[in-house]
């Protein structure tokens, strides 16, 4: 049972605070905790996120012994961890067994690590909230990651007809292709280029953004001005790659947008009372 109390009394994180570990690097550049820890203040409930900058070489032998904690109720799984952390689980649902990807881990009653997969999720909940379908349309991710595979397995159930797959790592994108060709038979899978002309959605799942002086993840003037453009990337607002795509009429998603999306799903997860993004944005501390 989740304990509760005043918010007053759980301002501050005590001895019989929950802890939900947010795993990844760099820790500047999460989200998270300033839209979960408002919300758990919000309704009394003693837990909070708490941000942990885990190397990827420690991270196979670290997420084992985070999870030993007697105060542990969970992992928010982020770049670079969320590829590794599928061999580390004991139980892998559907998302996660086809984009290949985990970013929530729990430990059930038998002290099993269970893990799933949102990122896809918000990403389309986000797009259908915007009022764009995502059936019978032709999706280009660039970046075949944790999170583009993620994108990608969620597009596929949400009936895109066609899907475009890139990164500069090919072996990545066709080992996606392969999981996704699996899975969804039906749906047309392309890899190998990041030409963006011709398609109805283009995604950059790639961290380009997230520095001053990255270059674009494709050529912005080949989108086509109907397409909506997503973003996954959250240290800032507005990338400059999603600028330049509003510039020429496109619809666009913020990678915040795919966030307060999934936040609901992740809650239900670790068996939380739930919420929705709307109420998540009301009391949210995110500012850039």
């Amino acid at each position: 049972m989740w304990s509760r109390g005043t918010v007053d009394e759980y301002d501050m994180i005590s001895g019989t605070t929950g802890l939900i570990a947010h795993l990844g690097v760099p820790t500047e550049s999460f989200r998270a905790p300033l839209i979960y820890n408002p919300w758990f203040e919000s309704k009394g409930i003693d837990a909070r996120v708490v941000p942990m900058g885990c190397e990827p070489e420690d991270f196979p032998a670290f997420l084992p012994l985070l999870f030993r904690l007697r105060n542990i109720r969970g992992a928010l799984v982020t770049m670079p961890h969320k590829v590794t952390a599928v061999a580390l689980l004991d139980e892998a649902n559907p998302a996660v067994r086809i984009s290949g990807a985990c970013n929530a881990i729990r430990r059930d009653a038998d002290g099993r690590l269970v893990g799933d997969m949102f990122d896809g999720e918000g990403f389309v909940r986000g797009m259908q909230r915007k009022g764009r379908v995502a059936a019978g349309s032709r999706a280009l991710i660039v970046g075949c990651g944790g999170v583009g595979s993620a994108i990608a397995a969620s597009l596929a159930g949400a009936g895109v007809k066609e899907i475009g797959l890139y990164d500069n790592r090919v072996s990545i994108a066709e080992q996606l292709a392969e999981r996704l060709q699996r899975h969804c038979s039906e749906i047309d899978i392309q890899t190998g280029s990041n030409d963006p002309a011709g398609w109805d959605v283009v995604v950059n799942a790639t961290p380009l953004g997230m520095n001053v002086g990255d270059p674009m993840p494709v050529d912005v003037r080949r989108i086509d001005p109907a397409a909506f453009v997503g973003e996954v990337v959250m240290k800032q607002a507005e990338t400059p790659f999603l600028a330049a795509a509003r510039k020429r009429g496109c619809m666009t998603q913020i990678g915040a947008d795919m966030l307060f999306e999934q936040i609901p799903a992740y809650l239900e997860f670790f068996g939380f009372p739930a919420a929705t993004a709307d109420e998540l944005r009301c009391i949210s501390r995110l500012n850039y």
